[in-house]
């Protein structure tokens, strides 16, 4: 089976200084058919203006990743970790027992676009930890590249559950089929371009989630950016 979640239909709110959609429920946005995807809880995409960004704050008990898109994003958290990620850095925070952070948009002329993902991770209460590393373009060109896993695969960033997330770029008019594996369940989050998912049509924002299907069959109608996730 697979359905959809097209970008239109997203939650969407633009703060000025913050403009943000919500593929699933999050904070004074509630949908609930879209409360979360199997432990995937947050993927939410933002734009955050020159100079701007979100002030300290709380988490416990969730793996925080982020995919910076464009622009610098600047971090600091309570464990003492101070980074600026740009466009091919993985970000992993690990926020157990509990742990405060904030992010700013690092320059002071160019917006910064990122995804900020959030999975329920398979035990709770343990200590904070951070972790980030940065995939080249080539890396990820017309194949799917492992970006984050339970075990820190193939140089992945490491989480706290049984879940993988692949990014790709694939190549205008380039075609990618992926064997999916039996009982595990699939959402496909497009970020750039327009993408031909067995048969169907994904623009910008678009996802699709699948279940029960045996093969993905990708077809990149503009070169297309986008995330895979692999949930229990």
């Amino acid at each position: 089976m697979i359905n959809f979640r097209r970008s239109k239909d997203r939650g969407h709110f633009d703060h000025g200084w913050l403009n943000t959609y919500h593929t699933f429920s999050f904070a004074d946005y509630q949908d609930e058919n879209f409360m979360g995807f199997r432990d995937l809880r947050v993927i939410n995409e933002d734009v955050v203006i020159p100079g701007e960004g979100f002030g300290t704050h709380g988490h416990r008990d969730m793996e925080i990743v982020t995919y910076v898109l464009s622009g610098a994003l600047e971090h600091k958290d309570s464990m003492g970790t101070g980074s600026v990620l740009h466009y091919g850095d993985v970000q992993r925070m690990s926020a157990g027992k509990g742990v405060t952070h904030s992010e700013f948009n690092a320059s002071q002329s160019e917006p910064v676009h990122l995804l900020q993902i959030w999975i329920l991770p398979d035990t709770k209460g343990i200590k904070p930890s951070y972790e980030e590393k940065h995939f080249e373009q080539h890396e990820k060109r017309n194949t799917l590249r492992l970006i984050a896993s339970k075990d820190g695969e193939n140089g992945s960033v490491r989480i706290h559950q049984s879940a993988r997330i692949y990014a790709s770029i694939l190549e205008s008019q380039q075609t990618l089929n992926h064997t999916l594996r039996e009982n595990l369940y699939y959402w496909l989050q497009l970020v750039r371009g327009e993408l031909n998912v067995n048969t169907h049509n994904l623009m910008p924002g678009d996802a699709a989630y699948l279940s029960g299907e045996t093969l993905l069959q990708l077809n990149a109608l503009t070169e297309a950016e986008f995330l895979l996730f692999e949930l229990k």
